[in-house]
């Protein structure tokens, strides 16, 4: 098989899984899980393939005339381009989808909407992965919305649920409020590139034998980076993120470790000779990953509900990748992008089986999960190995992909003197510590405080999350990268075509000292709580005045209803004021007059002769009494 057709059908296979899942799930529901698992594990296989055969080599291209534009110099074309860092991301896309899927067989046991779910899982994969390999802008395009429909049906999983509704249609908002610009910037972009195709506008504008610039740099970087705000779930975009964990657990990993949020920044990634060309462009980017990784780890560490914990460390995650973008590293960021994928998918799933195992279902607070160690002993084994990783504590993968972040900004601080690289460093030192600290207090509350909680009856409307033997394998898998994917620093560069990734001294110290910090803090605060109250949660204690507006997401949902919702609404109402009190009158009056006279017309019309000779004849005497009056008159 060669490379190229392996290469096609890795989306393939999970889109026709999906297509087939629809059609028969219903009739045959006995196929759907080997309809839902076998594809996407057959996917990843060839996906590990491909990535095996291009080898960090020269890039293989395909490509296929799609369909003319009506301008013969921007077709759209059906193109591929494996190049190192596709396939890479193409392997974590594909594992991670195949790990989901196999964790939901059991967590949706019994759930009469799994062939639905499992569905919209294969078609979210297939979305990504077309992201991955297209070489094409319109391409990008298709799949990048088709995932923006899946995450709105996936979040909303839970339909008979209030806040599953709300969530699912707020993400779907807000992430299109992005998307708008996103299109108008590739439709400029192609415009001043004269091509759809990414790799010919990157060739254009990194070869030293082009004198090509594009006509509008900051503004298409801008637009363009208005789409990744919304899809990456970054400031001031980023608040649908924590909401969505109101669907399923295994649909939130997914979501947040290998597709959706990170199309955003596999994008800047792949067109960032498009940021670079604009200095204004790269220091609005590094002022966004800067707030939402601090913001994001306050607001991490004020939540009582674990899923939104994860939500909003995946938010600072995603900030220090595009933190690494800003200071124009491309390889830190996607060393962290795979990194995180492999650690943030563990921790969402072991948080499922956390979650039932403490009987919480739909409730999720920190408060009612504690002393959870020998209860969930697998849980609490692969989640402290996902922590510490999150932490980035050596020698877990987060510690090498999140100091080749660290160490590209202080690079770009010290030796290059470039804002961006002082606003990312000063940011990411503080999300450090802060990150450390919020684990901590998930890891001490929820394994080792001794108050237990509760189980309460689940509502009917809640599937209950089964721990499954294959639930137990997943997690196990997936601790493995999470330990071990960070040593791949002294190869990632072969692939990746970039310089070193391997971890410096300085800020192997400085950034590790900072995160013991955090932890040592937290653990203090809670011991200090658990001695003198053991209900007290040490997270907010923490924080003092600033737990408020931290767990309210200081305050953007408050501004976004005062400055957008409400502003819409009013509109919409006196719309509707004058759609039904003016416009439908005149319609009503408009019709009503032609209906009256001819109400009267009919009326007049009695069929009897001598009432037609009557008002003829008086018709006539009236007609000549107007004479005799104007002849007077003269």
């Amino acid at each position: 098989m060669t490379v190229t057709t392996a290469a096609v059908l890795v989306p393939l296979l999970p889109a026709l899984a999906a297509a087939l899942i629809l059609l028969t799930g219903r009739r045959a529901p006995g196929f759907v899980q080997p309809l839902a698992v076998l594809p996407t594990l057959a996917a990843a296989a060839l996906a590990v393939y491909v990535a095996l055969r291009q080898g960090g080599g020269d890039p293989v291209t395909a490509a296929h005339p799609l369909t003319p534009t009506g301008n013969a110099a921007l077709p759209i074309d059906l193109a591929l381009r494996l190049d190192g860092f596709a396939v890479l991301v193409g392997v974590l896309v594909a594992v991670v989808a195949g790990c989901v899927q196999l964790y939901s067989t059991g967590y949706l046991r019994g759930d009469r909407r799994y062939p639905s779910y499992a569905a919209l899982v294969s078609l979210f994969t297939a979305a990504m992965l077309l992201v991955v390999y297209t070489d094409d802008l319109i391409v990008l395009l298709v799949g990048w919305e088709v995932m923006g429909i899946c995450s709105y049906f996936l979040v909303g999983h839970y339909w008979e649920t209030p806040a599953a509704r709300a969530a699912s249609l707020k993400a779907f908002l807000v992430t299109k409020l992005g998307d708008v610009p996103f299109l108008i910037g590739i439709l400029a972009l192609a415009s001043d590139a004269g091509s759809f195709r990414i790799s010919t506008i990157v060739t254009r504008l990194t070869s030293s034998l082009s004198s090509f610039e594009l006509a509008h740099p900051t503004l298409v970087a801008l637009l363009l980076l208005a789409g990744v705000a919304g899809k990456s779930a970054q400031v001031p975009l980023h608040t649908w993120l924590p909401d969505a964990m109101a669907g399923p657990t295994p649909a939130s990993a997914l979501i947040h470790a290998a597709t959706m949020v990170a199309a955003g920044v596999y994008v800047v990634a792949r067109l960032l000779p498009v940021f670079t060309a604009s200095t204004a462009a790269l220091t609005v980017l590094a002022v966004m990953a800067a707030l939402t990784m601090a913001g994001s780890a306050l607001a991490a560490l004020a939540q009582d509900d674990i899923k939104r914990i994860l939500a909003y460390s995946t938010i600072g995650q995603l900030g220090l990748m595009t933190g690494a973008l800003a200071v124009g590293n491309r390889e830190a960021a996607v060393f962290h992008l795979l990194t995180h994928g492999a650690f943030k998918a563990l921790l969402f799933l072991a948080a499922g089986v956390v979650i039932h195992t403490a009987g919480t279902g739909s409730l999720r607070a920190l408060s009612r999960l504690r002393g959870l160690k020998e209860r969930a002993p697998d849980a609490y084994w692969t989640m402290t190995v996902g922590l510490l990783a999150l932490a980035a504590i050596p020698p877990f993968a987060g510690f090498f992909s999140k100091e080749a972040v660290i160490g590209a900004a202080e690079h770009a601080a010290l030796d290059e003197g470039t804002a961006a690289g002082w606003i990312v460093l000063v940011a990411a030192l503080v999300t450090a510590l802060l990150t450390a600290a919020y684990a901590a207090r998930l890891w001490l509350v929820t394994f080792h405080d001794p108050v237990h909680a509760r189980p309460e009856p689940l509502p009917a409307t809640v599937v209950h999350e089964h721990s499954t033997p294959v639930m137990t394998a997943v997690l196990w898998l997936l601790a493995v990268p999470a330990l071990l994917l960070g040593l791949t620093y002294r190869v990632l560069p072969d692939w990746l075509d970039g310089g070193s990734l391997a971890p410096t001294l300085t800020t192997s110290v400085l950034a590790t000292g900072v995160a013991l910090v955090g932890g040592i803090l937290m653990y203090a605060g809670w011991r200090r709580a658990y001695e003198t109250d053991a209900a007290t949660d040490p997270g907010p204690a923490l924080l003092g005045p600033l737990a408020g507006p931290a767990r309210a997401g200081f305050g953007l949902d408050t501004a976004y209803r005062a400055l957008v919702v409400r502003p819409v609404r009013a509109a919409a109402g006196l719309v509707r004021f004058l759609d039904r009190t003016v416009i439908d009158t005149y319609v009503r009056g408009a019709a009503t007059a032609p209906g009256l006279l001819g109400t009267l017309t009919r009326r007049a019309q009695t069929g009897n002769v001598q009432t037609y000779l009557a008002a003829l004849i008086g018709g006539a005497l009236v007609l000549a009494l107007a004479a005799v009056l104007v002849a007077a008159g003269e």
